[in-house]
């Protein structure tokens, strides 16, 4: 089994360009870092069918996690949890721990002064009512809580789509996770500024240095048109071995610059870190 992610974001919200999707860019970057690979990002709207229909896809390709964000909350369009059910062929039913979490959050909220009183309402025990099996993942800063079910090998992990609750329930309960997976590895990665050569003709070169340096991946990211001949190169690694990572995109980088000055161009460096 592979070590590799796949995201799924909810929300018709996405579809309609009514906010950027946020949440799959931090997510990756954070499941890139800790040394995991994604794979696949997908966005479907807040459709039972059309989520299940995405999982059962994502599950025949043996992910080692899948990670969803949104559709986790008290309204009627927050259809996640069913979906999950649905590719997994089971009931949602109330979960007592994640019960607990809600109804402790509220009585915070009472004591706070935010709310007068604790009432559960059907809208609010709706995100208690997990797929069988499943477990509640705690929510630092909201309400709903977060919940991990699992499929043969593959974890499902489901987060709310608020990017604040999503990113401390990732941290504290997921990140945790993926380093066991991920074991010793480490990703490095370094970035340049180049100035006057064209894209087209960088093209040879970035073959050149990845064929040089088969462990290294170099991509380049356009700037402005071709005709400015303004881009970013950016090379990055994933080693069980920290400083052979840095080794090995320290020797790319060294070479594509060389390259690149020999065309009658400029390289500044922009970032480097793992």
């Amino acid at each position: 089994m592979e070590n590799f992610v796949e995201i799924l974001c909810a929300g018709n919200e996405l579809l309609i360009g009514k906010i950027s999707n946020t949440n799959a860019q931090w997510l990756a970057k954070r499941i890139t870092t800790l040394g995991l690979k994604v794979r696949r990002v997908t966005v479907v709207g807040d459709d039972v069918g059309e989520i299940a229909a995405v999982l059962k896809e994502s599950l025949e390709r043996e992910p080692r996690f899948v990670i969803t964000t949104g559709g986790l909350g008290p309204t009627f369009d927050d259809k996640t949890l069913e979906g999950v059910a649905k590719a997994l062929n089971c009931e949602l039913d109330k979960n007592d721990e994640a019960l607990k979490m809600i109804e402790e959050r509220y009585e915070r909220y009472v004591a706070e002064g935010r709310m007068e009183r604790v009432e559960l309402t059907p809208h609010r025990l709706k995100m208690a009512k997990l797929p069988k099996g499943a477990k509640p993942l705690f929510n630092p800063v909201g309400t709903a809580p977060g919940v991990l079910a699992e499929s043969g090998e593959t974890r499902l992990i489901m987060l709310p789509g608020v990017p604040q609750e999503m990113k401390a329930i990732f941290d504290e309960s997921v990140a945790p996770l993926i380093r066991e997976v991920a074991g010793n590895l480490t990703f490095y990665e370094a970035s340049i500024d180049v100035r006057g050569v064209p894209e087209s003709e960088l093209a040879p070169i970035i073959e050149q240095v990845m064929h040089d340096n088969p462990y290294v991946y170099v991509k380049s990211h356009p700037k402005v048109s071709e005709r400015v001949s303004h881009l970013e190169l950016h090379l990055s690694t994933t080693s069980a071995d920290g400083k052979l990572a840095r080794q090995h995109v320290g020797r790319a980088l060294i070479q594509i610059s060389e390259l690149i000055q020999q065309k009658g161009g400029k390289t500044e460096p922009i970032e480097a870190g793992d």
